[in-house]
């Protein structure tokens, strides 16, 4: 990434691109954290969308996984979904490094690229979900329906039982 990389404006030039009238909002607490996230935007954690950037095929590529606060992601029905070989958590430094984004920030979109992109069946229970919007104080609402269609994703069961 650019030493003038702007995260939020990242994101927020994606959506304008995207039609997507989605806000960001800023604050002064964090959202580090499903817990921090949800004290901050004054919605239950299951709300509160968990963005997380995967390695595929040894760091070959990369894939999101975009989950409810609450749940955890299944590397393997990943890695089935994907048709990958191998499918493991992205650390900070190689999230950082590929996207510009920081752990804590690591929004939908916004991405020079947008990665394989997989959102979690459960995220369809909810009308509006709470993302990152590209720095642990940056958020926006959106519902799962409209992150679908501006991320371009794939909807599937990705959750660890």
């Amino acid at each position: 990434m650019t030493p003038d990389f702007d995260p939020i404006e990242a994101v927020r030039s994606y959506l304008k691109e995207a039609g997507c009238s989605a806000q960001i909002r800023e604050t002064e607490a964090t959202i580090f954290t499903v817990s921090d996230a949800s004290a901050a935007v004054g919605a239950p954690e299951e709300k509160i969308l968990k963005s997380i950037l995967l390695r595929v095929n040894h760091g070959k590529s990369f894939a999101l996984a975009l989950m409810s606060g609450v749940n955890r992601v299944d590397t393997k029905k990943v890695k089935r979904l994907l048709g990958a070989s191998a499918v493991s958590f992205s650390d900070a430094e190689s999230c950082v490094a590929w996207s510009g984004f920081r752990p804590g920030g690591v929004p939908p979109v916004g991405y020079p690229q947008q990665p394989p992109t997989l959102l979690d069946e459960e995220l369809f229970a909810y009308d509006i979900v709470w993302a990152a919007a590209g720095t642990d104080h940056a958020f926006f609402p959106i519902s799962p329906e409209e992150l679908l269609r501006v991320t371009g994703g794939v909807r599937g069961d990705i959750k660890k039982s």
